[in-house]
């Protein structure tokens, strides 16, 4: 299982292995941790359950499994392999039912609703699935309020736009989201700097922020990150997450 990062959800770049990365982050503050198959529902691909329990035995902080996650019996199977939450994307478009199911099922606690999101040329922030490849047509915002209503428990927003480039995160789309849900909202896609971190919390209201490129591809680390945040004054405490 190799880690991958990209821009804008294409021209990956290998990272490396992804457990000597994971042993990496649990040694440097990380809070939790966010595993996604970027490849798994344009391939109709099963989880590798084998692989995620070789990762969950290693791993020290709480475990989020996603891609290609479309029905109960993968949660139950994940669940068991050592995730303490799984996040589901394409499938909840295909089918909006699913979410609140795995709600009942396994608690709104391990139910993380992933949005993928690009602006439109009308500014209207537009869910794309299967890796950003499938324009839905959905209203993000809209679809933010609909996975809340069904008893996802955490929403994590990621911009297209953004992913990769370390320019910062959307701003907008957070705050947005923010407004109109009641669970917390994770940011993702674009955090380049310390300051970023800072100004989704403080400015766009997120309750946790997701970072990857920043850490891989700079000197920055996730306890400077923390330590920054601290500084501003916000708590740090399971509010970094490494992606």
């Amino acid at each position: 299982m190799g880690l991958v990062k990209g821009v804008g959800f294409n021209s990956w770049r290998r990272v490396g292995p992804v457990l000597p990365a994971l042993k990496v982050y649990n040694a440097r503050e990380v809070d939790e941790l966010i595993l996604v198959d970027i490849v798994a529902s344009q391939l109709g691909n099963n989880p590798d359950y084998d692989a995620v329990a070789d990762l969950a035995n290693e791993c020290s902080v709480p475990l989020t499994i996603g891609g290609g996650v479309s029905n109960l019996t993968q949660i139950t199977a994940l669940l068991r392999a050592g995730a303490d939450k799984v996040t589901i994307n394409s499938a909840s478009v295909a089918e909006p039912g699913f979410v609140q199911r795995a709600a009942e099922v396994f608690g709104s606690q391990c139910i993380v609703a992933s949005i993928d999101a690009r602006r439109d040329a009308a500014g209207r922030y537009v869910v794309f699935t299967h890796a950003g490849t499938r324009n839905t047509g959905l209203n993000a915002v809209d679809w933010a309020c609909e996975l809340a209503s069904r008893g996802a428990g955490e929403i994590l927003l990621t911009s297209i736009d953004r992913d990769g480039t370390m320019q910062g995160y959307d701003l907008e789309l957070i705050e947005r989201v923010v407004r109109v849900v009641d669970i917390p909202v994770i940011a993702s896609g674009g955090a380049g700097t310390y300051d970023d971190l800072v100004r989704v919390v403080r400015d766009a209201g997120a309750s946790a922020v997701a970072a990857a490129s920043m850490f891989h591809f700079t000197e920055q680390t996730p306890a400077g990150a923390k330590a920054a945040m601290h500084v501003a004054g916000i708590p740090v405490r399971r509010n970094l997450v490494a992606v």
